[in-house]
């Protein structure tokens, strides 16, 4: 599609911030009005619009992706996302650990440990660590807490909290990237743990680094979304 507008500015209304395309504010791709909570994200979303060349280049849209998510699918059936959410809380990557005399144990409680502990100590909850294969499902005080943490927040954090727990595959990890002060380097290193070990033991793949790469880029996008989102 070839570029249709000129100007690409925002402005606050009523009921939160609007993009306009040469004065005419943007749909989501559902055709609801696109109205996001703060500033900082409506520029996020300009700026996706003010960088296209002569054609537009869907790929590149983003944290508009993100917002559509949020308000055509989130804001529709909230409990679902909570729901598949609280899944990760039974299969987190950070709660499944080598068995105690092996070396990758070790690196796990020293890297993954301190993340986990934190989490639970901020929600007030306890999670099963694992070692081995063997399930042990979580208590139901567990998730009725995270249920409620969850529950209570907005669709455009939920949105990008989503993003961010299955790229990580743990929702230690996505909560973890909520805070203020998360180190979005380090917490992506601690996601791939596992697989920067056998890495070092065997050897680096080119096409595995890229594809790494891009999946990098999508956690720290996620979580300079739900940054933008709760910006006042």
């Amino acid at each position: 599609m070839k570029r249709f507008y000129k100007e690409v500015t925002t402005s606050e209304t009523g009921l939160g911030w609007t993009v306009q395309l040469d004065g005419r504010p943007i749909k989501t791709q559902g055709g609801q009005p696109l109205v996001l909570p703060s500033e900082t994200l409506a520029e996020l979303l300009a700026a996706e619009w003010r960088a296209q060349g002569e054609k537009i280049d869907p790929a590149s849209f983003r944290f508009r992706d993100t917002a559509d998510y949020a308000l055509d699918v989130v804001t529709r059936d909230k409990a679902a996302l909570v729901e598949k959410l609280l899944g990760y809380a039974e299969t987190d990557t950070l709660c499944f650990r080598a068995d105690p005399e092996e070396a990758l144990y070790r690196r796990q409680q020293e890297v993954w440990e301190p993340i986990v502990a934190e989490m639970e100590a901020r929600e007030g909850v306890k999670l099963h660590r694992i070692s081995g294969v063997l399930h042990r499902p979580q208590t139901e005080e567990t998730r009725a807490a995270l249920a409620a943490r969850l529950d209570a927040l907005d669709p455009f954090t939920l949105a990008s909290l989503e993003q961010a727990t299955s790229l990580a595959a743990s929702l230690c990890i996505g909560l973890e990237a909520l805070q203020p002060q998360a180190d979005g380097e380090a917490l992506w290193n601690a996601a791939n743990l596992e697989e920067d070990w056998q890495a070092d033991l065997w050897g680096r793949d080119g096409e595995a680094e890229e594809r790494r790469a891009r999946r990098k880029a999508d956690f720290l996008a996620a979580m300079e979304f739900a940054r933008a989102a709760s910006a006042s």
